[in-house]
């Protein structure tokens, strides 16, 4: 009988995607095939709920083949998906990059194997990183440097599906990157869930800026380097360093800030007021006079009133941000704030849309501002490419996929620059 690859399907952040080319790999080594194999998030209710659709809508697609469900929903949720009578196994996400895992796998054992695979992430200490190098497009590659956190939000989940936090050291990080380089990749984007945090647990326990420049001086033929979403409040001074004095690290930061107002912050069990991330962007951007930011910021969070929320709102322009992430808030099982006093269903969502909104005014402005100037631009397709703040840029024209080209701003439209 002909035996089919495995199908992946991933849902949610960055770094599972990472995962889900890691899991290729061992999968294809392991010889598994019949499998379909659903990499899910946690992030939301909603999150989960798209899942278990996603799960239902690949049933039907495959029929005969074995489900595996893993991930963040897997790892804090693993009795949810194992009811399901579509799925066959349940693998967490300390499971689903270990070799040994996907060596169980083959048709004949899956459905011999226990059901259910799950160990306690907080007992792992140490990262999958040097599993593969990195991914992406023909441009950019992504690079798993950090997993896990060792803060407790009082709305999030992740830290119960990813674990305390744990860093790849960085000797493995440049060896990674130098390789990407050699392979013809202009850009890397440094990747984690608690990006910050990287190094606490190391000898010496460098900080990410530490390990910023040290990419930047043992790799010199690295033209763009981007860090993912960071903590503000845990910047540190080689950080601030790199951000003024290298050009190779791209002028775009996005900024886990949540909330503007400091009692909602507090509620939130966050590590900084709304004063602390106004002057981090300020400093930045004197800095860098061209940086720009992006944000996450949750709408309608438990006990927040118009009041707090319009200091929200506020933000936008007070840290001159201009890509918005909007969540509006849903409870999450097990987490504090589930059991914080809530606000109205309607109310959340006129929030985020006018939070939606605001973002949209500062994308306009900001794209208008670059109209007649000239931008270094990475190729990602023959007609678009990304400046160095990640704003999208199309031509009229095919320019080299993968290349890095100068190139004047003719125009916008809502979202793009024209070129």
């Amino acid at each position: 009988m002909d035996r089919r690859a495995p199908v992946f399907a991933t849902l949610g952040c960055r770094l599972n995607t990472y995962e889900t080319e890691a899991m290729k790999d061992l999968a294809t080594r392991a010889g598994v095939s019949d499998a379909v194999v659903v990499n899910t998030c946690a992030v939301t209710a909603e999150a989960v709920r798209k899942a278990r659709q996603e799960i239902r809508r690949l049933r039907r697609a495959h029929p005969t083949a074995k489900i595996v469900v893993t991930g963040c929903a897997a790892q804090t949720e693993p009795a949810t998906f194992a009811a399901m009578p579509e799925v066959d196994l349940v693998i967490g996400n300390a499971e689903k990059m270990d070799p040994a895992t996907w060596a169980r796998l083959t048709p004949d054992l899956i459905g011999a194997t226990e059901p259910v695979q799950v160990d306690d992430i907080m007992s792992v200490t140490e990262t999958a990183g040097h599993l593969i190098d990195g991914f992406g497009t023909r441009s950019r590659a992504y690079v798993q440097v950090q997993n896990g956190c060792d803060h407790r939000c009082t709305f999030c989940i992740i830290p119960f599906g990813r674990g305390n936090s744990r860093s790849v050291p960085a000797g493995v990080v440049v060896d990674q990157i130098t390789r990407l380089v050699d392979r013809g990749y202009h850009e890397v984007v440094l990747t984690g869930v608690d990006l910050t945090s990287w190094g606490a647990d190391l000898p010496a326990a460098p900080r990410l800026g530490d390990l910023v420049l040290r990419i930047l001086r043992l790799v010199p033929g690295l033209p763009r380097l981007r860090i993912s979403s960071i903590d503000s409040i845990e910047a540190d001074d080689a950080l601030m360093q790199a951000i003024a004095t290298e050009p190779r690290l791209m002028p775009h930061l996005h900024l886990s800030l949540q909330a503007g107002n400091d009692l909602i912050l507090k509620r939130m069990k966050r590590r900084h007021l709304r004063d602390d991330a106004i002057r981090f962007c300020e400093e930045a951007r004197r800095l860098r006079p061209d940086m720009t930011f992006g944000a996450d910021i949750i709408a309608g969070f438990p006990t927040e009133t118009e009041a707090m929320f319009d200091d929200s709102l506020a933000l936008v322009a007070d840290c001159d941000l201009t890509w918005l992430h909007v969540f509006p808030y849903s409870p999450r099982e097990g987490t504090p704030a589930a059991r914080m006093p809530q606000v109205g269903g309607a109310a959340i969502r006129d929030r985020a849309a006018r939070l939606r909104a605001a973002g949209a005014t500062q994308v306009a402005r900001h794209l208008a501002a670059q109209v007649g100037r000239s931008h270094r631009i990475l190729m990602e397709a023959p007609r678009m490419g990304r400046t160095e703040q990640f704003t999208e840029v199309r031509f009229a024209k095919d320019r080299p996929e993968g290349q890095i080209v100068t190139a004047t701003i003719t125009g916008q439209t809502e979202t793009a620059l024209l070129a």
